[in-house]
């Protein structure tokens, strides 16, 4: 059975949050950490390098019943170029809400926003909820 290599990690995540680049990023990843810890109601955790988690499923994949692992419910990544969103657009009542998030494009996994700036922060966080309804944590 394949594992994701992807996994949680005990990294600092204010200190990945603190040294994103550009400023840009950095503002906006802190100000995204106080929205999902707001709507969730936990301390994300940092997985692998770049992926600020909050709560985690077992999943298996749909493509493949071999590769399965654990992922965060929901959560982001700061990176340069744009902002990742991860599973907002996961679930039915997620992917029909998404359209009126604002400006964002779609990648296979995630959403990708260039700045917190173009999306409307009220359907962010329904969201959110939405995404964290996900299933039950396992234990770590």
């Amino acid at each position: 059975m394949s594992e994701i290599k992807t996994q949680a990690t005990d990294a600092d995540v204010t200190a990945f949050l603190e040294a994103a680049t550009p400023q840009r990023r950095r503002d906006d990843g802190i100000a995204l950490d106080g929205i999902f810890r707001e709507v969730t109601g936990v301390d994300p955790v940092l997985w692998g390098p770049s992926i600020v988690g909050y709560g985690r499923y077992r999943y298996v994949s749909p493509a493949n019943s071999r590769t399965q692992g654990e992922w965060p419910k929901t959560g982001f990544s700061p990176r340069k170029a744009q902002l990742s969103l991860y599973g907002l657009k996961d679930l039915p009542e997620g992917a029909t809400l998404l359209p009126e998030l604002g400006g964002y494009t779609e990648g296979a996994g995630c959403i990708y926003v260039k700045k917190l700036d173009d999306i409307d922060l009220d359907v962010l966080k329904r969201l959110i909820a939405i995404a964290w309804q996900r299933g039950d944590d396992p234990a770590p």
